[in-house]
């Protein structure tokens, strides 16, 4: 009994010191390549189809803030508010999927980041439970600015398309830092299905949500303020 404690003990020791190792490293390093990448391009082959990907790491500075903003309104209104997980979004999914509403899921962006860049697509307990992990782990190394510049930099924005610079040449043929309000609600408006949706041209459905985002973009303000949230995360004295 104590060699299979004691086997427990060492494993689960090994896999915290395995995730934190990355999680550090990303606070400094670009991310190449995620999971998400490899099974796009292992589906590719299966296709017979040629490789196709696009993915241009750049830095939060030189993405247009209206692009930030945009999917914060799109994806997670309260992403400087919270440490990871939106409870009311959770508890708000929980109940629509019971009554037989399309799925949705509730993930923050925090969430989202530590799925793309860490794990694997999918619904599973275990994987949620992964997810759950890695999500508390970035939330505590990572500031809300870089965890944005990781997440803008890694999630699939189209076929082959990863990241705010190669979504904004694709989609508008520009630099990241360059995308007007409007281009960034087109692309802040596909992520939900960037395989199945266009941002340009938009079709009837993304062109509803583009112009709800753009009027939630027009409630908060032309940015987001991350010094807002690094003052109401210290300690009041």
């Amino acid at each position: 009994m104590k060699k299979i404690v004691a086997i427990i003990w060492k494993t689960l020791l090994i896999f915290i010191i395995s995730s934190i190792i990355p999680v550090i490293a990303y606070k400094w390093l670009p991310v190449p390549l995620t999971p998400l990448m490899v099974i796009r391009n292992i589906e590719q082959m299966g296709n017979h189809k040629g490789l196709e990907m696009k993915h241009d790491w750049v830095s939060l500075d030189k993405i247009s803030p209206k692009l930030q903003l945009a999917v914060v309104c799109s994806e997670d209104q309260n992403y400087l508010n919270h440490f990871g997980f939106d409870i009311n979004a959770i508890k708000k999914a929980m109940i629509e999927n019971k009554e037989g509403k399309r799925f949705r899921g509730g993930s923050t962006i925090s969430q989202q980041t530590a799925k793309n860049v860490f794990l694997w697509p999918g619904r599973s307990y275990i994987r949620k439970a992964f997810e759950a992990w890695f999500t508390l782990l970035i939330e505590f190394f990572w500031s809300k600015e870089h965890i944005m510049e990781v997440y803008l930099n890694s999630i699939e924005m189209g076929n082959g398309i990863y990241g705010a610079e190669a979504a904004a040449n694709y989609w508008f043929k520009k630099s990241a830092i360059k995308l007007s309000k409007d281009e960034a609600a087109s692309i802040a408006a596909i992520l939900p299905n960037p395989l199945k949706f266009k941002a340009n041209p938009p079709s009837t459905y993304i062109a509803k949500r583009k112009t709800w985002i753009k009027q939630q973009m027009n409630f908060w303000g032309n940015t987001l303020d991350y010094n807002k949230y690094k003052d109401e995360d210290e300690p009041k004295k």
